[in-house]
């Protein structure tokens, strides 16, 4: 019999939706120790009743059914619920916090600001009566976030710092998240580049949060909308794009101070090569520090798996929503221990990954060889 203290019970865990980004924290919920997942949301009536298993192609039944029964999966009392709608619903998010379930959500939520008027609020004061926690994340913004405020920890005089996506997205062309960006329509468009601000908003938050890490204090924020037309028409799936209309955004989001950007939240997203700018894409995450030493990380993302030549274009959305899932999985036990309230990476430790190898492991046993 070995020794120390048991092992600590798992902490159980209710999801909410079943769509592509769920399909991932499901997968990434059954795959830990320290985590057990007990209930399922669906809001679809043709998912209820179905094993999750089914919902999100997992091999072998769970035994977990989807139900739209809110009062049944609450009264569970769940540690944590996490949160995978397209769209937050503020309501809907304050009422699980309430419960007094904690709450992770990949819902395009960071702190709040850009969920309209009084949500931070709302949910603020619903965590706080639920003695809940709310964090939101996901690839970008998110964990990009966190990537930027550790790189510049490794510089001196730090004056500027950013954070950059450049990606290739026509793989996602059809996806509903996609639908308010201006894809398809003409340039000069009355109006487009403000509705393209309007809806990369939650981009602001994401500054909030980098400029929490960084320590700046008061700041302004500015949002720059750039176009590029497609060359030739794109026959995209799900989204097809005549040649003149966009296919390319440049939307950059930065924090001022005394009327220059030291924060910068740059999303560059092209529908393919036909494209006028040519603009050039780094196909990743780059984050650029101006300090001493000027620091530049690029984050490349590949499959696990060495037949590339194997892989389908399912495999590679499926990769970009694990990217979208797993920061917020991750974050479930530290979110747990959190104090009341909305928290952001400023408020947590740095979270990162279990090794597989030792999952459930409370930390590692040391010896010498």
């Amino acid at each position: 019999m070995s020794g120390g203290r048991p092992a600590p019970e798992p902490l159980t865990v209710v999801q909410w939706t079943t769509g592509h980004v769920a399909r991932q924290t499901v997968r990434a919920i059954l795959d830990r120790k320290d985590l057990e997942l007990v209930g399922v949301f669906a809001r679809s009536p043709a998912k209820v009743g179905r094993d999750v298993a089914d919902l999100c192609g997992l091999d072998a039944r769970t035994d977990i059914i989807a139900t739209d029964d809110v009062d049944h999966l609450l009264g569970l009392r769940p540690d944590c619920v996490v949160y995978n709608a397209l769209h937050l619903d503020v309501d809907e998010v304050a009422s699980i916090l309430r419960s007094g379930a904690n709450v992770v959500t990949s819902s395009e939520f960071l702190t709040g600001r850009s969920a309209g008027d009084g949500a931070s609020a709302t949910l603020e004061a619903a965590a706080v009566a639920g003695n809940a926690t709310l964090f939101g994340s996901g690839m970008n913004p998110g964990f990009l976030n966190l990537v930027a405020a550790v790189a510049a920890g490794a510089s001196l005089g730090v004056r500027r710092v950013h954070a950059m996506e450049s990606v290739d997205v026509s793989l996602y062309a059809g996806d509903s998240n996609m639908d308010a960006f201006g894809w398809g329509c003409p340039p000069d468009a009355p109006g487009l580049a403000e509705d393209v601000a309007q809806a990369t908003l939650v981009f602001r938050d994401g500054l909030e949060v980098l400029a929490g890490l960084l320590g700046l204090g008061d700041f302004r924020t500015r949002c720059r909308v750039d176009f590029a037309v497609a060359t030739r028409d794109l026959d995209l799936p799900g989204r097809p794009i005549t040649a003149g209309t966009v296919a390319g955004l440049d939307v950059r989001w930065e924090a001022l101070r005394d009327g220059e950007a030291v924060i910068e939240l740059h999303q560059r997203w092209v529908m393919g090569r036909h494209l006028e700018p040519a603009w050039s894409v780094e196909h990743g995450w780059v984050v650029e520090v101006t300090g001493d030493p000027r620091l530049r990380i690029k984050v490349d993302v590949w499959p696990d798996t060495e037949d590339l030549g194997s892989l389908t274009s399912s495999d590679y959305h499926d990769i970009g929503m694990r990217l979208t899932a797993l920061p917020i999985v991750n974050a479930i036990v530290p979110v747990c221990a959190a104090e009341p309230g909305i928290a952001t990476y400023a408020d947590l430790p740095v979270i990162s990954a279990t090794l597989s190898a030792a999952r459930g492991s409370r930390g590692p046993a040391m010896t010498d060889a």
